[in-house]
């Protein structure tokens, strides 16, 4: 493989959990050097996040978003972290944090304080609500920005109560949205010399995810409402639909689908009725049809409507966490790989990303404060002081 595409990319990332770490991963698979720096005494809280532990200090949860990383304990209000920490700053393109909006400002982390240091820096910051208004100082977490942006209220069913996704896709779209703007902002200062603040906070990205019914409502008033079975607001059908043995997921995006899924399920002759003639009508008759294609989809198995259908219009199985990884797609298509690890192999997924047809590789992130040594040696630490700073950074 041809060199990773971020490789001589220096990122110090003062992070921790979720959100932060799974964007900083992003740009450690693609080959940036992301060393994490980690508090003192335990460092990120997620290496004793639970319940899945790889000996003391470490954990599946952990390694799930820190793959490819260096790992550096500094205490940043401390006279020695803080020396250290600016002498990396001075060799580094970015620094990210996904703190409270109100500490970037109090630990020096912000533009203003390390451009002083090295003007090419970049600093991203992620947090909760942004760094510049009244919330500042509020603290944040995914589940929040769901029940706030609306995204509770459109999922589940019309008569349950709010409910939120199955995992943390605003975490994970805020991390990935950080790592585009960060390297928006290092492709900048390469330009012009000049580094800059980039922010971006959970609630902003999660507010920007109600894209198309966010337009509908603020140009028509139109209010977007939950529907059953995971409908589609607007294309029928396009939602959940039982099987003999359980659920599949039938898109008929386009009209051509449309035809194919009638054919294929038997129901040639509803091309001719006036309640299903076009997306209009259809949408007008969803009560109507719904029904019926259950009960056209209940005379077989889902695998069995799977080998109908496959390839031929967008369709899908509801499968459960086992049964979506365990899936022979997933193996062909190499989404999952195996890292080496001090308490043996881990399995763990791939990066979606492919470069030059081949998945990136992952390598699991070391002990906490394993690469210190390294680092300060780097840096230009004589031994002596070396030694010195490992004890007083402990």
């Amino acid at each position: 493989m041809k060199d990773l595409p971020l490789k001589g990319l220096r990122i110090v990332a003062v992070e921790q959990y979720g959100a932060g770490p799974y964007g900083s991963m992003h740009l450690a698979d693609l080959g940036a050097e992301v060393i994490k720096i980690e508090s003192p005494p335990g460092g990120d809280v997620s290496r004793s996040t639970g319940p899945y532990f790889l000996g003391e200090g470490d954990s599946l949860f952990f390694q799930t978003f820190n793959l490819n990383k260096r790992s550096l304990r500094l205490d940043l209000k401390a006279a020695e972290g803080r020396e250290v920490f600016e002498k990396l700053i001075a060799t580094a393109d970015a620094v990210l944090n996904n703190l409270r909006g109100d500490q970037p400002a109090k630990l020096g982390l912000d533009y203003a304080t390390l451009s002083k240091i090295n003007p090419k820096i970049v600093c991203a910051h992620l947090s909760a609500y942004g760094r510049d208004n009244e919330r500042a100082a509020w603290p944040g977490y995914d589940y929040l920005m769901q029940a706030e942006a609306g995204f509770m209220a459109l999922t589940g069913e019309p008569d349950a109560p709010p409910a939120r996704f199955g995992l943390s896709m605003v975490d994970f779209m805020t991390g990935t949205t950080m790592s585009m703007a960060l390297l928006a902002g290092v492709v900048g200062a390469m330009r012009t010399g000049i580094g800059r603040d980039v922010d971006v906070s959970l609630f902003d990205v999660a507010l920007h995810q109600l894209s198309y019914p966010a337009t509908w409502y603020l140009n028509n008033g139109h209010r977007t409402e939950r529907l059953e079975r995971s409908a589609h607001p607007s294309t029928v059908p396009c939602q959940v639909y039982k099987t003999a043995d359980g659920w599949i997921m039938v898109m008929c995006m386009l009209e051509k689908f449309w035809q194919t899924f009638i054919t294929g399920i038997g129901s040639p002759e509803w091309a001719g009725e006036a309640r299903f003639a076009d997306f209009a009508a259809r949408r007008q008759s969803r009560l109507e049809l719904t029904p019926l294609v259950d009960a056209a989809l209940s005379t077989r198995t889902t695998a069995q409507w799977m080998e109908v259908f496959a390839g031929k219009i967008p369709v899908a199985p509801i499968l459960d966490i086992a049964s979506a990884l365990d899936n022979p797609y997933v193996e062909r298509v190499g989404m999952v790989q195996t890292i080496d690890h001090p308490q043996g192999p881990q399995r763990v997924l791939c990066n979606p990303v492919k470069l030059d047809g081949q998945r990136l590789t992952g390598a699991a992130c070391p002990p906490l404060n394993a690469d210190a040594h390294e680092l300060l040696e780097e840096l230009g630490y004589a031994e002596a002081d070396i030694v010195r700073l490992l004890g007083a950074l402990a």
